[in-house]
């Protein structure tokens, strides 16, 4: 093995302490031997520190981008796992690097054995935490975290280990050639840097749309691997003893044998993971460019549900009054020309086609994939009544804050906004007080806009902040509420149902199932609106004038007065 570094006083030469023999201890007269040491010539050794540290670097960026992906997928609130996240892998990349001091002796054998812990932690970092999300979320107590916990836990990890890289990777570009240390710290982080670029492009536009979260993040592990062991083995191999050699060889091996067989078992995996999480009865799940969309049910007399992301967008059983609570109250008055921001699956725009004398919906859904599934797949499109169908419906793809930047004033009677609670962090600029001040200027005079606004009872001040920020934007609200009808569910204090409801967090613990489950809406216009039913339109199947007003009743019970609105740059949700 190579000694230790010793400094040299201040004013000395630089030189390097003796270094090791093939197999043993090292002769000669030290430093000015050291690049003689090598395999191939000193320009090409430092060519392929730094082609090493470039790698490395986009290994480790795609580890912390894979951990803040999926955190937010699982946990929700990408913001705040995303900070986790960043903060917690900095700090502990400060721990790495503090750690790595005492092993710069020992660069070469340490950096081997370091990138082969952290190909094999960063590697299956994604699958463990799918894992443990899917087979213990439903534990409740202390499991009901265990994500949360293995996030920290990896971020930690990772963090350390790509930290304890810069110290032995400044140490082995020494022993290539000796050279002023700041040059050899720029010459370091440049390649650093550069490889971070590679590595945080290549996951959202390669990795992830192509490979997936749990192969993209096992592929990463293995070039990780190969290429630290390379580098070792390949350059530095003669700073090691023949055992030591072995070790690294037999560590590596392993290391890829198991990444490999995780990469041939990642389907067999997500299969029975998404079984674990959303029952055997996955009929569809597909990754589209925007989300995960998962369709359970409706075989064998099990009504169909609708994931998206991992949150229930959609039960089966009770659609039908989230939905006519929707679009029914905001029909009542002109309607020729509808507007539907969201609602993809076509179960808003079914209602809207029931009323008489509507000549035009307009659906601006981000996700063109989910639309096509309502259209096409049988289940679904039987359950929005073939809605995409109607000549009348036309679908424009797209981001609803863009859309309506370009939309003409007063381009529409009626706005049904279906979109996830505010309290999803996607979602929050399109319930901030300058999408509402759009919204406001492509409705008529006397047009209305209906708000999906989150959970009136399980999260108030989200809701009120919601009515808040409507107001700010120069519209008058009138709030109400309609409690999900699941059978199986108990009733809660405040008599409404439990369970999930669209837009719910993708918590799946049992306290989640029986958090209270009632949806809130607000209707707005430029005037006061009334909360009324359309008296020409059908009769809806679950809403009366007397269960709406009791539904109005219970809603302003709630109110918390004097919130202030949420904007783009302070979103309050």
């Amino acid at each position: 093995m190579i000694e230790p570094h010793v400094p040299a006083p201040p004013g000395s030469p630089p030189s390097w302490g003796g270094s090791c023999g093939s197999g043993g201890t090292g002769g000669g007269s030290g430093g000015p031997e050291a690049p003689a040491r090598l395999p191939v010539r000193p320009a090409v050794g430092r060519f392929l520190v730094l082609a090493g540290v470039f790698v490395c670097a986009a290994c480790g960026l795609v580890y912390e981008l894979e951990l803040v992906a999926l955190a937010s997928y699982l946990i929700g609130d990408s913001v705040t796992q995303a900070s986790v996240v960043l903060s917690v892998m900095v700090f502990a990349m400060g721990i790495g690097s503090l750690a790595a001091k005492r092993l710069r002796g020992l660069a070469a054998a340490g950096f081997g054995a370091l990138e082969a812990v952290l190909a094999l932690v960063g590697g299956s970092s994604a699958m463990v935490l799918y894992a443990v999300f899917a087979w213990t979320g439903g534990w409740g107590g202390l499991w009901a975290d265990g994500p949360r916990v293995l996030l920290v836990a990896f971020s930690l990890a990772i963090g350390v280990l790509i930290g304890a890289e810069v110290p032995l990777l400044m140490e082995l570009i020494q022993r290539v050639r000796r050279q002023d240390p700041g040059g050899a710290v720029a010459d370091l982080f440049a390649a650093d840097y550069v490889g971070a670029l590679v590595g945080g492009l290549a996951f959202p536009f390669v990795l992830l749309p192509f490979l997936g979260q749990l192969t993209g993040a096992l592929l990463t592990g293995t070039v990780n691997a190969v290429v630290g062991a390379a580098l070792v083995l390949g350059l530095f191999r003669r700073d090691l003893t023949r055992r030591a050699r072995w070790l690294l060889l037999t560590a590596n091996a392993v290391v890829l044998a198991l990444l490999a067989t995780a990469t041939v078992l990642a389907d067999d995996f997500e299969r029975a993971a998404r079984q674990a999480v959303y029952g055997q009865d996955v009929r569809v799940a597909v990754r589209t460019d925007v989300q995960e969309v998962v369709l359970t049910g409706d075989t064998d007399g099990r009504p169909l549900d609708l994931f998206l992301d991992g949150r229930l967008r959609v039960r089966g059983s009770d659609e039908r009054r989230y939905h006519e609570a929707l679009v029914h109250p905001a029909m009542n008055g002109p309607h020729a020309r509808v507007l539907v921001l969201g609602g993809g699956d076509g179960l808003a725009v079914r209602e809207v086609l029931r009323h008489p004398g509507v000549r035009r919906v307009d659906v601006v859904e981000l996700d063109p994939r989910l639309a096509r599934l309502a259209r096409q797949d049988p289940g679904l499109s039987a359950l929005n009544e073939h809605a995409y169908g109607d000549a009348r419906v036309h679908v424009a793809p797209g981001d609803a804050f863009h859309r309506l930047r370009s939309t003409p004033s007063a381009a529409y009677d009626v706005v049904i906004s279906d979109l996830p609670d505010p309290s999803v962090t996607a979602s929050t600029k399109l319930y901030s007080q300058e999408f509402y001040g759009l919204l406001r200027r492509v409705l008529a005079p006397d047009g209305r806009l209906v708000v999906h606004a989150g959970p009136v009872f399980a999260a108030p001040r989200a809701f009120w902040t919601v009515d808040a920020t409507l107001r700010a934007a120069g519209l008058r609200t009138v709030a109400y509420r309609v409690a999900a009808d699941d059978p199986g569910a108990a009733a809660s204090d405040d008599g409404s149902a439990s369970g999930p409801g669209p837009g719910s967090a993708p918590d799946r613990t049992t306290a989640a199932l029986r958090a209270p489950r009632a949806w809130g809406f607000l209707l707005a216009a430029r005037t006061a609106p009334a909360l009324r039913l359309d008296p020409a339109a059908p009769r809806a199947r679950t809403l009366t004038p007397d269960s709406l007003a009791r539904d109005a009743r219970d809603a302003a019970r709630t109110r918390i007065p004097g919130l202030p609105p949420s904007t783009l740059v302070h979103p309050r949700y």
